[in-house]
């Protein structure tokens, strides 16, 4: 179990669609590209001003500097530049972080590849020894070969690693994805959508002062939600102030419907009356649709509540388990007219949703599909499992306490068969549906509290 986070503030996101309507008149000749609109010239100018930070942050320069140079080279405004800066050093964080772990995983990696070659090698002795048949002899060596090319590649990437960690940089990051990039080497995606792909988003982050977010701003009016976007790169300069900094003009805006689900509406209006900060990202899919997520910080999580027990839960590859535990560590019977009513959206077939329930305070529940569905498949049935589980933690009044598991660096890389299982695992998305999108870190320090509901 990781420390407890007491002061850490968790956050959940809700998700939207933008419908622009209403764009500027005129357009920029220095920073627009053909037919281009406004709205899409300012993602790319941020996804452009985003990666140009990322490589000015890796040589160390500082963050004004790179703040001051990115509203010049890329007509972003102070804000927008800024952010671009954060998003940047992020991914920097985020890559120093993982590469400590990814050298952890590749030695213990090549430590097994290492030890199977030993012992096939004496294999192909023995065999070589006792006269086989010159068949199993010229496979032996062929299985030689290819666990000496498996050995030789961990211990050059294991020395690349060592070598970033040594000189304080970080392995080459390719923005839009490495997966996107392997497609279009190999012909299977266009660079049209590689492009796309680079260029398709703005990040504005949420200001108190502000009463909320000054460059990507939610209203509410008219029974509906609306959202303006700033196009900062249309403002032009009228002067300098007392301490030479450059005056613009104030910038247009980019406006639209914003389309949010039933069940956050409520909940938006009320962040909106009291003028709380709330970050925006846009996102342009390849179809020109312009989908939103709304980021919440709701402030530091409270300590969970066992006084009354708590609700284990342990997940496996078709269900979950559960225990009502009472406030001394021990199971206790579940109480009178506890009942778990079959899913409404759910009847495919027979046995699709089962609960085997024992008098012990045991129960399980099985969903046989989640063994081997399909991702989305899977995504809504944990979605239907998650659901079911805090219904019962909240008839309880009792937290949840779920168990730590992580299979990263335990899969054999040559075992196909468990590596496939570990992946198909729900276990990371039980983290994401359930805590409401809260990470296995805040989730675990942070459980549910009885008598609440996560977002």
């Amino acid at each position: 179990m990781p420390k407890k986070q007491g002061k850490d503030k968790f956050s959940f996101t809700v998700c939207g669609e933008f419908f622009p309507e209403v764009y500027p008149t005129f357009r920029s000749s220095r920073w627009s590209r053909g037919e281009e609109d406004p709205l899409a010239t300012e993602m790319r100018l941020f996804c452009s001003c985003m990666r140009w930070a990322f490589n000015r942050l890796l040589k160390g320069t500082s963050r004004d500097e790179v703040k001051r140079k990115g509203q010049e080279l890329f007509g972003l405004n102070s804000r927008y530049a800024d952010d671009a800066r954060l998003r940047a050093q992020a991914v920097v964080d985020s890559q120093k972080e993982l590469l400590d772990l990814e050298i952890e995983e590749t030695e213990k990696k090549l430590g097994r590849a290492r030890k199977k070659l030993g012992l096939v090698m004496k294999k192909l002795a023995k065999a070589e020894e006792k006269g086989a048949p010159p068949e199993a002899i010229e496979k032996l060596r062929l299985v030689v070969k290819g666990r000496n090319n498996r050995v030789a590649s961990l211990e050059k990437k294991l020395t690349e690693l060592e070598a970033h960690r040594e000189h304080g940089t970080v392995p080459r990051v390719v923005f839009g994805g490495k997966k996107l990039w392997k497609k279009v080497c190999k012909g299977r995606a266009t660079r049209e959508e590689w492009q796309a792909a680079r260029k398709n988003r703005l990040y504005s982050r949420g200001d108190e002062t502000k009463g909320g977010n000054p460059n990507i701003k939610v209203t509410y009016r008219e029974g509906e939600f609306y959202l303006s976007v700033t196009v900062s790169h249309l403002s032009e300069k009228i002067g300098e102030d007392v301490l030479g900094r450059p005056k613009m003009s104030r910038a247009p805006r980019v406006e639209g419907r914003l389309w949010l689900p039933e069940k956050h509406r409520d909940l938006v209006r009320i962040w909106l009356a009291m003028k709380l900060p709330y970050t925006v990202e846009l996102l342009r899919t390849l179809e020109g649709r312009y989908l939103v997520h709304l980021t919440f910080d709701v402030g530091a999580a409270r300590e969970p509540d066992f006084t009354k027990g708590c609700l284990a839960l342990d997940t496996n590859p078709d269900g979950v388990a559960l225990c009502n535990i009472n406030p001394s560590g021990r199971p206790e019977p579940w109480p009178e007219g506890f009942n778990i009513p079959y899913p409404a959206n759910l009847g495919k077939y027979k046995g699709e949703f089962q609960v085997i329930t024992y008098p012990s305070g045991f129960l399980y529940i099985r969903v046989p599909d989640l063994a081997y569905a399909s991702g989305f498949r899977r995504d809504y049935l944990i979605g239907v499992l998650a659901r079911a589980v805090v219904d019962i933690a909240f008839f309880l009044g009792k937290s949840i306490v779920l168990e730590n598991l992580d299979f990263g660096k335990d899969r054999l890389d040559t075992n196909k068969k468990f590596n496939r299982m570990a992946s198909n695992f729900p276990l990371r998305r039980w983290w994401r549906r359930y805590a409401g999108g809260r990470s296995k870190r805040e989730y675990l320090s942070n459980s549910c509290l009885p008598g609440t509901r996560p977002p």
